[in-house]
C-alpha cells in the first residue's frame, strides 16, 4: 500500500507473515481468558487452570505459545482437555475454541 502527499510517499507491506499471525491469536487467547476471569468474578491475584478444545490451529497456538499464555494469565497448569470450570466458546479469527478456565 502507498500513499504520496506532494513529494512524499509512503509504502507499507501489508502482508502478514505467520509469526505476526501467530502472535494475533495469542493476544487473542489471552483477552479471552481475561475476560473469563472477570465474568467468574476471580480474584486478579487468582491463579489459574485453562483447559480448551479447538481447532489444530488453535491447539497449535496453545502448545507452541504455553509458556506465554501461562505467564500473562498467572495460569499454572494448561491443558487440552475437555474443559472445565467457568467455560465458554469462542471463534478466534475464525478458528472455533471452548476455553475453561478454574480457581487453583
Amino acid at each position: 500500500v502507498s500513499e504520496n502527499d506532494g513529494e512524499i510517499t509512503v509504502v507499507l507491506d501489508t502482508n502478514l507473515d505467520t509469526a505476526l499471525v501467530e502472535e494475533g491469536f495469542v493476544r487473542e487467547i489471552i483477552s479471552k481468558v481475561q475476560t473469563m476471569r472477570k465474568e467468574a468474578d476471580f480474584n486478579v491475584t487468582d491463579h489459574i487452570r485453562i483447559s480448551y478444545t479447538g481447532t489444530d490451529t488453535i491447539e497449535k497456538i496453545f502448545a507452541g505459545y504455553a509458556a506465554d499464555i501461562q505467564k500473562d494469565t498467572l495460569c499454572d497448569e494448561l491443558e487440552k482437555a475437555e474443559p472445565e470450570g467457568y467455560v465458554k466458546d469462542w471463534d478466534l479469527n475464525g478458528e472455533a475454541c471452548t476455553i475453561g478456565v478454574k480457581q487453583i
